[in-house]
């Protein structure tokens, strides 16, 4: 986290030019780091970033952390840390020369991104598309051949297949459009519980081999404890989320929404996901291939990050139907 900062130069054609370097998923600032930035009193600062959380802008417990500082007497401090979010806040506040060419940077960044990032879903949505028409043409084109001709043993078995995974796939976005998706071809109860000391545990070895940042894994309230527990919650007697499916679901939903962490989130909801299915045996298919590939589980952890609350139901619907039995 040291290493975390934002520096602004002005360069010889009388432009400004900021230079971010980034820690983890953000940038982290201290108070005298933006007292540096800003050019500005500590005092003021501290009144600004003050007022950020005294008029609920943003929540405290997901923008600071803390972290251990050694000063220069050799003493080591615990130092609060402030997020990308807090530092733009603050300096929309600043009334300076520094402040202003701050905005300017933070207003040139932000209409980028919402002109990029508009032009890519755009086209991925148009990608989309056409891969569904094209996918409903495969399968037409496939049943009419079907029809007109008669195929040797070895060809309708290959034909078959195909109209049959695709098939599957082309049932989930149907019943997907019209809000009709069920929990079936599931495995059942669980044989193995995860306990949030064995998840802790799971996460610190994790840390070790992804975890970029000291922030990665770090606690920032008791929300992941209950995160693990949600999932074998029980009501008269019976299981909320009966079978494994459902609870691997709804364990990647908790961690991704709750955002329990300071660092690392995605990353540590979607290893325990597929730690917790592999304990209880439904990770691989009985050729022991993957269930499904790296990339379907990066878009189930984003498309997760991105739903809205009132989406969960539908978001966990869709997550069973592409691990279950079928697949």
């Amino acid at each position: 986290m040291d290493n975390s900062q934002i520096e602004i130069y002005q360069l010889e054609n009388g432009n400004t030019e900021i230079a971010v370097h980034l820690e983890g998923e953000s940038v982290w600032l201290s108070l005298n780091q933006m007292v540096d930035l800003f050019k500005r009193d500590k005092s003021v600062i501290s009144r600004h970033i003050g007022n950020v959380f005294k008029e609920c802008e943003l929540e405290k417990v997901s923008v600071v952390a803390k972290n251990a500082i050694t000063a220069s007497d050799g003493k080591v401090y615990q130092v609060d840390f402030y997020n990308l979010d807090v530092i733009i806040s603050v300096g929309y506040r600043i009334k300076s020369q520094r402040g202003t060419q701050f905005r300017i940077w933070a207003h040139k960044i932000l209409k980028e991104y919402l002109i990029k990032g508009f032009s890519i879903n755009e086209k991925r949505l148009t990608q989309h598309n056409k891969q569904l028409k094209e996918l409903q043409d495969s399968v037409k084109i496939l049943g009419d051949i079907l029809e007109r001709k008669s195929l040797s043993n070895d060809e309708s078995v290959g034909l078959l297949k195909i109209i049959s995974d695709y098939a599957y796939a082309l049932d989930i976005l149907d019943q997907y459009d019209y809000q009709s998706l069920e929990i079936k071809y599931t495995s059942g109860k669980e044989t193995y519980q995860m306990t949030y000391e064995e998840a802790i545990s799971q996460i610190m070895l994790a840390k070790k081999a992804y975890g970029n940042s000291d922030l990665f894994g770090r606690e920032k309230d008791d929300s992941f404890q209950s995160s693990v527990a949600t999932i074998y919650q029980t009501f008269g007697g019976i299981d909320l989320y009966p079978s494994i499916e459902e609870k691997a679901a709804n364990l990647l939903y908790f961690i991704t929404k709750n955002h329990s962490f300071s660092d690392g989130n995605k990353r540590i909801a979607a290893f325990l996901f597929l730690y917790f299915m592999e304990r209880n045996g439904i990770l691989f298919d009985k050729k022991g291939n993957k269930r499904f590939a790296d990339n379907t589980l990066v878009a189930l952890t984003l498309m997760i990050a991105v739903s809205k609350p009132d989406e969960k139901d539908t978001m966990t619907k869709v997550i069973v139907n592409l691990i279950n039995k079928r697949n």
